[in-house]
C-alpha cells in the first residue's frame, strides 16, 4: 500500500510539472517568436542606415549602436518617396524611370511582375485579399478557407464563363506559400471574418477560430450536434 501510494505521489508530481511546463511554454514561446521577428524586421531595416555616411551614425556620434534608427529613416524614405511620387512631376519621373527598366530584358520580367502584384496588393481600389471564403478542397466533401484575389479575365472567361473567381488557398502553417485555383463563385461560401483572422484561423490548423459575427445565431446545417457522444456498447 505504501508502495502504491509513494508511485501515485510520483505520478501526480510529473503530472503537475508537466502541467506547469506547458503553461510556461504557453506563454513564453509567442513572446520569443514575436521578439525574434520584430529583431529581424529592425536588423533588416538598419540597414538602410549604410546610405548615412560613417561619421553620422549612431556608432561615431554615441560611441555605441543604436538599433532602431533605420527603421526613422525607413519610414522617413518612404514618406518622401510617397510625397513625390504623388505630384504630377513626380508621376512623370516615375513613368520615366519604368519605361527605362522596360527596356533592360531580365529587369523588365522581374520588376514587372513585382510590380504588378504590389499594384494590385497596396492599390485602395485594389479588391485582392479583401474576402474570405469557403472552397471544396482538396477534393469534394472537404472544405478549406482561401483568399480572393479576382475574377478572371479575357482567355479565362471564353473556356470558363465570367461566373469565376481566383483564389488562393495558403498552406499551414507557412502561408507565404499556396495554391491558386480558378473556382465557380457558385462553389464558395462567403465568409464575414476579416482577412487577418482568416489567416491567423489557417496558420493554426484550425486552433484560433474567429469568433462568431455578431448577430449571427448559432446552427448546424445537418441539425444535429456537431459532436455527438458515442452511442454505449451493448
Amino acid at each position: 500500500m505504501g508502495a502504491r501510494g509513494e508511485a501515485g505521489r510520483k505520478s501526480g508530481m510529473m503530472a503537475t510539472l508537466r502541467r506547469y511546463l506547458i503553461a510556461g511554454l504557453v506563454v513564453w514561446v509567442p513572446l520569443a517568436i514575436t521578439i525574434w521577428v520584430l529583431s529581424l524586421l529592425v536588423e533588416l531595416m538598419d540597414q538602410s542606415l549604410l546610405i548615412v555616411p560613417p561619421q553620422f551614425r549612431s556608432d561615431a556620434l554615441l560611441g555605441f549602436h543604436l538599433p532602431g534608427l533605420g527603421i526613422v529613416l525607413t519610414l522617413a524614405i518612404l514618406l518622401f518617396t510617397g510625397a513625390v511620387a504623388a505630384n504630377f512631376f513626380g508621376k512623370r519621373l516615375l513613368l520615366f524611370w519604368e519605361s527605362l527598366l522596360g527596356r533592360i530584358p531580365i529587369v523588365r520580367s522581374i520588376y514587372g511582375g513585382v510590380k504588378q502584384i504590389s499594384d494590385t496588393l497596396f492599390s485602395p481600389d485594389g479588391k485582392a485579399f479583401r474576402r474570405a471564403v469557403l472552397i471544396r478542397y482538396p477534393q469534394a466533401g472537404t472544405w478549406t478557407v482561401a483568399l480572393v484575389t479576382g475574377s478572371p479575365e479575357h482567355e479565362v472567361t471564353d473556356h470558363l464563363g465570367f461566373d469565376q473567381v481566383s483564389v488562393f488557398v495558403p498552406t499551414t502553417p507557412n502561408i507565404t506559400a499556396g495554391f491558386f485555383l480558378i473556382v465557380p463563385r457558385t462553389d464558395t461560401i462567403e465568409l464575414q471574418m476579416s482577412v487577418d483572422q482568416a489567416l491567423k484561423y489557417i496558420i493554426s490548423m484550425g486552433v484560433a477560430e474567429p469568433p462568431r459575427p455578431p448577430g449571427r445565431p448559432e446552427r448546424h446545417p445537418s441539425g444535429t450536434d456537431p459532436n455527438p457522444m458515442p452511442s454505449p456498447k451493448t
